[in-house]
């Protein structure tokens, strides 16, 4: 049904709910029923359905993905699980069922987000931009958004039926819905961010995945507590979680800085959620520890209209921003802030130490970090996959592919042709600003010249990160005592045991964090206090 046609039956829907009022008050001379309207009558007229069971009383009211259960006599509802308080109890007056008017005509009336997806769907972006905050209207523009399905049905096939889900979260930035479509492909998830104004702040696509993961042996729930938190502030802040030991402070604390690619505070992969796994591993052992949505994750179109966005921007920044937040916490030992950089977090520590000009930095943990450059490492891994499929003795073509893909893209990168001055005309992995800004940049080089206390630890079985990377930061660091380095037989890169030989495709499986991991940072920050 057109959106239009949809608001006018809410309009007249809404005038014709004086007329029932009067009849209710007819019926009896009580506040309560004058403020009700008769159920069905209300719900019909508004789209829904109803199915009463006149022997309990139980009556259910559905609309699309509205789901709204109410009891007769009671003073509460449940609308999609969540129990919602009534001015009045449910009455039946004369066999007719009544409830507030105000509760009926809110709990029924169709989202922004809904109305937002639903042009999207019909390819009207023009109407489908009026939703969105002028925070992201410069990416997520008319055009864009006419397109958006179809290209969406492009790479993945025909959404072949409506959302066969819709899950709502709230955090500190957003109200998040995220819509669950089938395509003749595979699956995919939409999240529509919605600010505090009702309006879309930003979107996050991608393939729609069964969560498998569960909790490691070492959680122990009663030791910790969790608290929500915001890092930054503006249009680019992010929301997170600070997972504190129970007792009494201080405590010291870890940051926990994401690889690449957006990612949630978890950074969740499949069946693992080893930014999970760490808070609560290590709040068990008596650490708080500080994790946040990455930037690219919570407002992914915001940074992909930012054709200058660089890795400081994207991973550094908002270390600082977490520090000011823990030292304002007087259950937080602020002479023991440390931080966790996984892969690309990693990769960036010693520029996060660089910034650290006031040394609020009391060492660093690097897990599966590069050493070297970017493209570098990029054509290691790429070779280093290419080899262990070779060896599972499984076919290498799509690898092989992928290789090369990746490869190019390196080698371009590294024309000294081009610099962030002068970039290609066209780039096969953008944004090309990205790569040129810290083309030179090697994090074993800068941390040489540093003295933050690091702790390096690397997975044996890691296929995106090498073991040469591992062997490289020892090469680098010989002369520095403060430095300490561990490495683990058969850990994979996010950091989990894998008997087999890893080549990534074992992430889909429930996996955590390899508790000897958690130990080792526990032991080495306690020991370092």
């Amino acid at each position: 049904m057109n959106h239009w046609k949809k608001q006018l039956i809410s309009l007249i829907s809404a005038c014709l709910i004086l007329p029932v009022t009067s009849i209710s008050a007819a019926t009896s001379e009580s506040n309560e029923v004058q403020s009700q309207v008769p159920i069905r009558e209300m719900a019909e007229m508004n789209g829904a359905e109803v199915s009463w069971q006149q022997k309990t009383g139980h009556i259910t009211i559905t609309k699309n993905d509205i789901t709204i259960e109410v009891k007769v006599g009671e003073k509460q509802a449940m609308v999609n699980g969540q129990a919602v308080p009534l001015d009045h109890p449910v009455q039946l007056i004369k066999g007719v069922s009544l409830i507030d008017v105000a509760f009926l005509t809110e709990a029924l009336k169709e989202a922004p987000e809904d109305i937002f997806i639903s042009l999207v769907s019909e390819g009207n972006g023009v109407e489908a931009a009026k939703y969105i905050h002028t925070s992201v209207s410069g990416v997520l523009t008319p055009t864009l958004l006419s397109q958006l399905w179809a290209s969406l049905e492009g790479q993945n096939g025909k959404i072949t039926s409506q959302a066969s889900t819709k899950r709502v979260e709230n955090n500190n930035v957003h109200r998040n819905v995220t819509y669950t479509f089938k395509t003749e492909l595979t699956s995919l998830s939409i999240t529509v961010r919605m600010n505090h104004d009702g309006l879309v702040d930003d979107l996050h696509i991608a393939a729609a995945t069964p969560d498998v993961y569960q909790k490691p042996s070492y959680d122990q729930r009663s030791a910790y507590t969790e608290q929500a938190i915001t890092i930054g502030e503006g249009e680019l802040a992010l929301p997170g979680t600070l997972t504190l030991p129970k007792g009494e402070g201080a405590f010291p604390v870890v940051i926990l800085v994401h690889g690449s690619g957006p990612s949630n505070q978890d950074a969740a992969i499949g069946g693992a959620k080893p930014f999970r796994d760490l808070a609560v591993g290590l709040a068990s052992q008596g650490i708080a520890v500080l994790r946040y949505d990455k930037v690219t994750y919570e407002h992914t179109y915001k940074v992909a209209s930012q054709p200058k966005f660089t890795l400081k921007q994207e991973s550094v920044d908002q270390v600082a921003d977490a520090i000011q937040l823990l030292k304002k916490n007087p259950q937080i030992d602020t002479t023991a802030i440390y931080v966790a950089g996984h892969s690309q977090g990693g990769f960036v520590m010693p520029l996060i130490i660089e910034e650290d000009k006031q040394n609020e930095i009391a060492g660093t943990i690097l897990l599966a970090a590069p050493s070297g450059s970017f493209v570098d490492v990029l054509i290691e891994q790429q070779d280093e996959l290419v080899d262990r499929v070779k060896q599972l003795g499984l076919d290498t073509e799509n690898v092989k592919l992928q290789a090369d893909f990746y490869k190019n893209v390196a080698a371009i990168v590294k024309d000294p042709t081009y610099s962030v001055d002068h970039l290609p005309d066209s780039f096969p992995l953008g944004p090309a600003y990205w790569w040129y800004e810290q083309r030179d940049y090697v994090p074993s080089a800068l941390a040489k010249t540093q003295n933050t206390p690091m702790l390096i630890m690397q997975g044996e079985n890691d296929v995106q990160v090498s073991m040469q990377q591992f062997e490289d930061w020892k090469s680098a660091l010989q002369g520095h005592s403060d430095v300490t380095f561990k490495s683990y037989p058969n850990v994979n890169h996010i950091l989990s045991t894998y008997d087999g030989l890893s080549i990534g495709t074992e992430y889909a499986e429930p996996s955590n964090v390899s508790e000897a991991i958690i130990d080792d940072i526990a032991k080495w920050v306690l020991g370092s206090n």
